[in-house]
């Protein structure tokens, strides 16, 4: 068996990133585009300001809608960064092992796992993993599906079983 990405994660995450890199695109076509082609009296009666300050809030109008496109392709790169690290990380077992870049590329038997942690399962789905070596392997049922199975042969086990069907309740 092997973790693999839950997908409503996966899925809320990259269309966050896409709204996040959509504005990216408004805000800098409205800096190249739209805010130049404006009259200065356009800028001065939405600040209700003085006429003279028209070149001065035009320019600081465009400069700010770069600004606020930079923030937004910011936020997509971070956001679509976090799911690729989720989905880069790996876990496979069988009746005895399990490996994966989640137990540090080498194979932990389960008899090495000194304690499952399961404090966090309740309210969030997340159960830790201690081995006799000190390495930790965090199941997380909101990034991961297959998680639970997993858990369970640790003695894990819980009402918590929405996280990964999709029926959540949101908080």
């Amino acid at each position: 068996m092997e973790l693999k990405i839950n997908r409503e994660f996966m899925a809320r995450h990259l269309g966050v990133a896409a709204l996040m890199a959509g504005l990216c695109c408004w805000f800098a076509y409205d800096g190249a585009v739209a805010y130049p082609q404006k009259d200065e009296s356009y800028f001065v009666e939405l600040h209700h300001a003085d006429p003279e300050r028209g070149p001065e809030l035009k320019k600081a109008s465009i400069e700010r809608q770069f600004q606020f496109a930079g923030i937004a392709a910011l936020a997509a790169l971070v956001i679509a960064g976090g799911v690729l690290r989720v989905k880069l990380q790996t876990l496979e077992w069988d009746d005895s092992q399990m490996c994966g870049s989640l137990t540090g590329g080498r194979p932990l038997a389960f008899s090495d796992v000194a304690e499952a942690d399961a404090s966090k399962w309740e309210k969030k789905g997340i159960a830790v993993l201690k081995a006799k070596d000190g390495r930790r392997v965090v199941l997380d049922t909101w990034h991961h599906s297959g998680a639970r199975e997993l858990a369970a042969r640790f003695g894990v086990r819980d009402a918590q079983p929405e996280r990964e069907t999709g029926e959540s309740a949101k908080s």
